[in-house]
């Protein structure tokens, strides 16, 4: 299961109102090779299932992974930040051995 911070909600629910998804969508996260150390995160909207696709839901939010980025994935939290250190979402994952400094990327 992935869970989701207080921050990370309040983003995801503002993009998903500025691109005018109704409530068939929701966020896949997902893991595929490449970035710096080896595997990288990847976020998009959805509406459509997979043979296989793993469903779960955290602070009202959808949240759906494929089997493989499950295997990576599980336990993670899903943070966001809006400082002046850095923008943007960050995946704090116990699974990853080594992240890369900007931490878009990890190895296991």
């Amino acid at each position: 299961m992935i869970t989701i911070t207080e921050k990370a909600k309040g983003k995801i629910e503002h993009l998903m109102q500025d691109a005018a998804l109704d409530e068939s969508y929701f966020l896949r996260v997902s893991v595929k090779g490449g970035g710096c150390s080896g595997l990288s995160y990847n976020l998009d909207f959805d509406n459509e299932t997979k043979p296989g696709d793993q469903p779960f839901e955290d602070q009202g939010i959808k949240v759906v992974l494929d089997m493989k980025s499950f295997l990576y994935l599980a336990g993670t939290e899903l943070d966001f930040s809006d400082g002046l250190n850095g923008k943007g979402f960050n995946f704090i994952n116990p699974n990853a051995s080594r992240t890369c400094g900007c931490g878009e990327s990890f190895s296991v």
